[in-house]
């Protein structure tokens, strides 16, 4: 069994070194760029892994891509602010060496939150199928939270998936804004209606659940934070949606 690294990236000359370093367990690291105007295809290509240039597909086509190019069907996919911790390595080191006994597994993922390991809150142990016999898993997702499907029962590997996320508050209302603009267009591409409830009281909902229900107060300062900008997410995503839904609607 040979496995490939595989990851796409965009801009990502801050993190793309540890993403490709953490690989050691894979035979190959590919990385798929998608036009970056920094170092990321200079970095990666010096740290030898196979840099190839793609227009940007949406990110489960994109990632479909990336493993289409793999050289081998076993593939390891992570993100470019993700990294392989050594346990995790030592599972797959160990897989390689024997016949598996599933054609996916899944890994726990272990988030950094402005300096924090966040261990409540709805972010852990969250579980992402990241290796996988291509011949058996694809990636799928429209628009944003894409995930890997794979036919079959998954394995479950132990090691962690570390997961850098935001280094500062603003970084992540900048990720918010991002990533709520996607999820509005999904809402709005289905012809979803946003209520007044979802305005309201869904955002509010969803801080007292991350804070208080799946204990982010346990995560210090970060988890204050964490359960506010999920409420934030919240109101924004349907916010924009509706103003989406709300153009199309009006008269021309």
């Amino acid at each position: 069994m040979k496995v490939s690294g595989v990851l796409v990236a965009f801009n990502e000359e801050r993190n793309i070194a540890r993403a490709i370093e953490s690989l050691r367990c894979c035979d190959e690291v590919v990385v798929v760029d998608s036009g970056s105007g920094d170092r990321t295809r200079e970095i990666a290509a010096g740290l030898g892994a196979r840099v190839i240039e793609e227009p940007w597909r949406g990110y489960a086509g994109q990632k479909n891509f990336a493993a289409s190019c793999a050289a081998y069907d076993w593939i390891l996919s992570i993100d470019a602010d993700e990294a392989v911790n050594e346990e995790l390595e030592g599972e797959v080191l160990a897989l390689k060496l024997s016949e598996p006994e599933f054609k996916a597994y899944s890994m726990p993922r272990l988030a950094q939150y402005c300096g924090r390991w966040i261990k409540h809150g709805g972010w852990y142990p969250d579980r992402k199928i990241r290796l996988y016999h291509r011949g058996f898993g694809e990636w799928r997702g429209s628009y944003v939270h894409e995930s890997v499907v794979a036919q079959g029962q998954a394995g479950e590997l132990n090691g962690h998936l570390l997961h850098f996320t935001c280094g500062s508050l603003s970084e992540h209302v900048r990720t918010v804004d991002k990533y709520t603009t996607l999820a509005a267009q999904e809402l709005a591409a289905r012809g979803e209606r946003v209520s007044w409830r979802r305005l309201t009281v869904d955002p509010a909902w969803t801080i007292f659940r991350t804070y208080v229900l799946r204990r982010g107060f346990l995560d210090g300062p970060q988890g204050i934070a964490i359960a506010w900008m999920a409420g934030f997410y919240t109101y924004l995503k349907y916010a924009k949606a509706k103003e989406a839904l709300d153009a199309d609607s009006a008269p021309r």
